[in-house]
Formats: structure tokens, C-alpha cells, sequence
């Protein structure tokens, strides 16, 4: 077993084995859930050290076993510059939630299962390089989260874990036939992704090259999601719970916009063309909507949620951008789709904390409402210092990766083409909307139920605080992430461009 396998099947072994443990006490699992996502850390630090980026935009760590030969389909797995950032941004996130439910008394051992099941299915779609693998991961991690929602959620956490496994089911019914549309068009058939993407199978037909994308697009849009199949998302936050809502926005929304750039645009270059000013206009109506609708919320939870619409948006804008012309600005179109990439690192770990901070209200006041609250700076200094810094570095504030991963969308996308110009007051509208949302909760006198609101504890504090730290590493120094993701990037235009 390679490391790459081990890091996969390493959370799934202990999540099969917690879940038989069941006379384990609660503390063992919740240290034992911690301990292998500490492990997962180490491994994947590993795997980052030993990383040298591969010859003409190949796989580092590559293994292929014989798995369904009926279909030509293997056990292949293998990452690059476009999927190893996110396999170290799970490990991140997930160790951060591990730490943070270190005190919740809420059927820990089931949780802690459950959540490393969730962490190997992450993994595994990251690392997957054959469609049916990826689709399989794609699958099991919606019904990771359907559980996580509806077993430690609250208010209609039952109707919201519902409405969010049927929308990204039928999502994922819609990715499976366009695969399965890939799997027909090649000559010989295959579900392998570097021999999809070495034949494009689909250059010479447009009208079914534009079939097979819209499906793979579909269900990529409502993962991701996309306006006007972001509906589902609002509720699945607002009632899941903390560490549920942190992997939810930090991880799982990245597997749709993983998608586009390891599957879609490599392997459907000529439709991924036809296409672009599509992908690019929805990308600048979810940028300037998601802004829009969480300006108007009064649900810090459900306000965060909608960022993350205008934030996956700003991924959309790029990559639609990357293909808006088959060739010329190529340097501008690598840097937009190297912010792409950059931007779905940096929306986890900003994302990822902010849910985490706004799960600390309904913990200690059992409301989201920012009418509840006001002068919490004066009871929770540490809770408002942390929350003023998530919100400056969501607003894409510079020394922060927000402002690494957004400078470079726009610069290459505004590159290729004008229209990416129309996404740039959605930056506006987040930073009226963080700040519209500080005053209300940290600012003036202290009343309701900010009064008495206990600061953050060290199991909260330490998480959050890791996460943003991360942040702020990456905005001053971001050369070493970038450097990783650049040769992939151009790898990925290029053949976009063929």
C-alpha cells in the first residue's frame, strides 16, 4: 500500500473500528478520533515534502490496481498540483473539527465514526483518477453528510439533511451519466481520467461533447453550488451542526469545483469552449447574487452560507474565463485558473472557521440571530478578535489568501476577457456585509443574550485560531502553494486550448 492509499484508508479503518468499539468510552473516542487526523497531518506532510512536480503534467504518488476490467476501470489514484492543496486542505479541516468537538457530549463515538468515513471519502475523491472511483467517493460523502446533519443537527436539521441529500443525489445521477457518456465516446472505452483527457473523445462532436458537459456540468453546479441550484444550501448550514457546517463549505462544495478543472475542462476541451461564456455568466451572477442575498440576512449562519455562493463564484468566473478563447492571453488564463485553484484553499480554511466561530453563538445562546446579540466584544474579546480576523480575511483583505486567491482570479480573468469585470463589486458588497454583521454583534453596549456570553474556551479557540493562522501564512508567504499549483494550472489550459 502506497502512502497516498494509506491516507485514504487509514480514517475508514478507524471509523469501522469505532463504530464496532460500542462499549468504548466517549473520551477514548474522542482522543482516538483526534489521533487520526493528527496522523492524517503527519502522512500528508509527508506526501507535501516528498512532492516534486511531475513531467509533462503527469501524477506524483500514482498507483493503479486491477479493479472492474469488464468496464476498464482501475483502482487509480494519483495527485498533482490541482488535487494535493485540497488533499492537505482536508486534513487541516478535518483535524481542526476534531478538535473542536473535543467537548461535545453528543454520541461521540457514532460522531467520531462518522466523521473519519466522511474524511476517507474526501480523500479518496481527491486522489481518484478513474471516474467510477471518483464518482463512487462523490456518492458516499453525501451520504456522509446527510447523517451529519440529521443525527447532531438542530432546528429542521431532518427536512434540510433531507432536502440537501436529494438535490445533490439527483446532482450526482446527472454527473454519473455524462460520465458514463465519456466511458462511451472513447475508443477503446475507459473510465480512466489521464486517458479520457489524452484522447478527448468528444473533440470532433460537438453536439454530444455539449450533452455530456451540460450533465457533468449539472451535477458539478449543485456540489458546488452554483446559481440557481444553491437552494439547498442555506438550510443544510443553518441547521447543521458546527464541525458539520465547517466541512460542508471548507471541503465538500470543493468537490464540484474540483470537478471542472480535473475532469470537465481537461477532458471536454472543445465543449468546455463552447461553454465558457455560460460558465463564466453564471459564475459573475452567483459572485454578485450570493453577496447580494447575504447582505440581507439577519442569520449570521445563513449570511455566511451565501458567501460561500459568491465565493465559489469567484471560481467560476475564472475557470469560465480560462475558456472564453482557445487561445491567446494564455499567461492570463494559467493565473486565472491558478487563482481558482487558490481560492478553493483559501475559502476552506477562511469558511471552515467562520463556522466554527458562528456555532460558539447557538452553543452558548441557542440562536444565529444577529438581534440577539450586540457588544459581545466586551464579555468574548478573544470570540470578537477571532471573528473580526475571519471576516477581514473573507472580505479578501491583503496579507490574508483571500486576497492572493482573488487578486489572481481577477487580474487573469478581467486578462482574458471584459466581461469578468462585472464580478468585481461583489468584493464590495462582502466587505459591507462582514461589516455590517460585526457592528451588529461585537459593537456598542452590551444587551441580550450577549450579556454573561462566555468567552472562547481552548478547544475552540486553538481550531479556529490554526485555521486563520493558515490563512494569514499563505497571504504573506504564498509562493510555496502557488509554485505547487502554476504547473498544473498551465497543464490545464493547454488543454483547454488543444
Amino acid at each position: 500500500m502506497t502512502v497516498l492509499s494509506l491516507i485514504v484508508f487509514l480514517p475508514l479503518a478507524a471509523a469501522v473500528v469505532l463504530g464496532a468499539a460500542r462499549a468504548l468510552p466517549d473520551a477514548v473516542s474522542r482522543w482516538a478520533w483526534l489521533g487520526v487526523t493528527v496522523a492524517e497531518l503527519v502522512l500528508v506532510g509527508v506526501l507535501v515534502a516528498g512532492y516534486d512536480t511531475p513531467p509533462d503534467g503527469g501524477l506524483a504518488w500514482e498507483q493503479r490496481l486491477r479493479w472492474i476490467p469488464s468496464v476498464n476501470s482501475s483502482y487509480h489514484v494519483g495527485v498533482d498540483g490541482l488535487s494535493l492543496p485540497l488533499v492537505a486542505l482536508t486534513a487541516v479541516v478535518f483535524c481542526a473539527c476534531a478538535v473542536h468537538a473535543l467537548k461535545d457530549a453528543r454520541r461521540p463515538r457514532a460522531q467520531a465514526a462518522l466523521f473519519l468515513f466522511l474524511q476517507a471519502t474526501c480523500l479518496g475523491l481527491f486522489v481518484a483518477q478513474d471516474l467510477i472511483l471518483f464518482f463512487v467517493f462523490f456518492d458516499l460523502s453525501i451520504v456522509g453528510m446527510y447523517f451529519v446533519i440529521a443525527g447532531w443537527g438542530h432546528g429542521g436539521a431532518a427536512r434540510s439533511a433531507l432536502k440537501f441529500f436529494l438535490y445533490t443525489f439527483l446532482g450526482s445521477l446527472a454527473l454519473l451519466v455524462g460520465f458514463i457518456g465519456l466511458y462511451l465516446a472513447a475508443d477503446p472505452h475507459t473510465f480512466d481520467i489521464p486517458e479520457l483527457v489524452a484522447a478527448a473523445p468528444l473533440a470532433d462532436d460537438a453536439v454530444a461533447g455539449a450533452w455530456v458537459l451540460g450533465a457533468i456540468l449539472l451535477g458539478l453546479a449543485v456540489k458546488t453550488p452554483t446559481v440557481p441550484f444553491h437552494t439547498w444550501l442555506p438550510p443544510a448550514h443553518t441547521d447543521a451542526p458546527a464541525i458539520g457546517s465547517a466541512v460542508l463549505a471548507g471541503i465538500l462544495l470543493k468537490m464540484g469545483t474540483y470537478g471542472f478543472v480535473r475532469i470537465a475542462m481537461p477532458a471536454l476541451p472543445g465543449a468546455w469552449q463552447a461553454w465558457a461564456w455560460v460558465v463564466l455568466t453564471v459564475g459573475v451572477v452567483s459572485v454578485l447574487y450570493g453577496a447580494l442575498v447575504a447582505l440581507a440576512q439577519t442569520d449570521v449562519k445563513r449570511m455566511i452560507a451565501y458567501t460561500s455562493v459568491n465565493h465559489m463564484g469567484y471560481v467560476l468566473v475564472a475557470v469560465g474565463a480560462a475558456g472564453v478563447v482557445a487561445d491567446g492571453a494564455r499567461e492570463a488564463r494559467e493565473l486565472a485558473v491558478t487563482g481558482a485553484v487558490t481560492q478553493m484553499v483559501s475559502h476552506g480554511l477562511i469558511t471552515s472557521a467562520l463556522f466554527l466561530l458562528a456555532g460558539v453563538l447557538h452553543d452558548r445562546a441557542g440562536s444565529y440571530a444577529m438581534a440577539d446579540f450586540g457588544g459581545l466584544a466586551a464579555p468574548a474579546p478573544r470570540y470578537a478578535g477571532l471573528f473580526a480576523v475571519g471576516a477581514f480575511a473573507s472580505l479578501g483583505l491583503p496579507a490574508f489568501s483571500g486576497f492572493v486567491a482573488e487578486f489572481q482570479i481577477f487580474a487573469g480573468s478581467i486578462g482574458a476577457t471584459w466581461f469578468a469585470v462585472l464580478a468585481v463589486p461583489g468584493i464590495l458588497l462582502t466587505a459591507a456585509l462582514f461589516l455590517r454583521a460585526y457592528q451588529r454583534l461585537f459593537t456598542g453596549p452590551t444587551v441580550g443574550r450577549a450579556e454573561g456570553f462566555p468567552d472562547l474556551r481552548t478547544h475552540e479557540l486553538l481550531p479556529v485560531g490554526g485555521l486563520l493562522l493558515l490563512s494569514l501564512l499563505i497571504g504573506v508567504v504564498p509562493w510555496p502553494l502557488l509554485d505547487l499549483i502554476a504547473p498544473a494550472a498551465e497543464t490545464v489550459v493547454g488543454l483547454v486550448s488543444r
